[in-house]
């Protein structure tokens, strides 16, 4: 449950951020890795009351903590599907659209393990997930992707010192050469611009391969997280070109900055892109 003062913050503000959701077609959402501190339940319970009506799932809310590796694994190959379409209809029942998840696939991951992403996806009744992968990975990636018809978003980092992350353009366009249309975007804005590239160019370059944004804010040259607008990342911008072009994509607020309570963190970086849309 939401705790007092929690509650308190979003009863201030309740129908205007319900209004600001969505502008003019652009679909501002959240991943649910912004409320990593709380459980589910409670996470579900502040987007709904915090108008917040689209979102991501984070693997951090269905996983349990603190597994070593193997027994991550054996979880994973093992979880009831059951968990994850009770999952969905708590989702449901709040008026909260779960159009996404994230799962992240590394280059140790068995067959298995990676198939049993697309059921994990499936069971939560959506049709893409997103993946902080390698692009060596990627091939094995797309062979269960096209086969079971379901998107991956390719989500990005800033590290340039590893041509086997997804932190240039050129990364890109390396994992999705002879690669099924199943192979996509997850573009995170704020990494992106601290490993100095234009996340708006991007946008508009490559719009029709994108699924969704990461919304956060970051310093240039692998700078720090910062709070939306104090940071290098032209959010207002990103926000824009989806507003003018109507692009189908959803945009979510990813709160990773240090700051305090989670639920006015929030709230405030959904007022900057209210604004930033106004």
């Amino acid at each position: 449950m939401l705790t007092r003062r929690q509650f308190g913050a979003l009863a201030l503000s309740t129908v205007p951020l319900a209004r600001a959701a969505k502008f003019d077609s652009v679909k501002i959402g959240n991943q649910s890795y912004s409320f990593r501190d709380m459980p589910l339940d409670a996470a579900i319970q502040a987007m709904a009351a915090m108008g917040l009506k689209e979102c991501e799932l984070s693997q951090g809310h269905m996983e349990p903590p603190k597994l070593d590796r193997e027994a991550l694994r054996k979880w994973r190959l093992t979880v009831p599907l059951d968990e994850f379409r009770g999952v969905r209809k708590k989702f449901d029942a709040a008026g909260v659209h779960l159009h996404s998840y994230s799962y992240n696939i590394k280059d140790d991951f068995t067959d298995e393990e990676i198939a049993r992403g697309f059921e994990m996806t499936k069971a939560l009744g959506v049709n893409w997930f997103t993946a902080s992968a390698t692009v060596s990975v990627t091939p094995r990636i797309d062979h269960y992707a096209s086969r079971e018809k379901v998107y991956v978003g390719m989500h990005n980092h800033a590290n340039l010192k590893d041509p086997n992350e997804f932190a240039r353009p050129e990364a890109w366009d390396k994992a999705m050469h002879g690669s099924s249309k199943y192979i996509a975007i997850n573009l995170d804005i704020g990494h992106f611009t601290a490993a100095n590239n234009d996340p708006v160019e991007f946008l508009l370059k490559h719009h029709d391969k994108i699924l969704t944004l990461h919304l956060k804010d970051r310093k240039k040259n692998g700078g720090p997280n910062m709070p939306f607008g104090e940071g290098d990342t032209p959010i207002k911008e990103v926000l824009q070109v989806l507003k003018k072009n109507k692009y189908p994509i959803y945009a979510n607020i990813e709160y990773e900055y240090k700051g305090g309570d989670t639920v006015t963190e929030v709230k405030r970086c959904l007022d900057y892109c209210r604004n930033a849309l106004a």
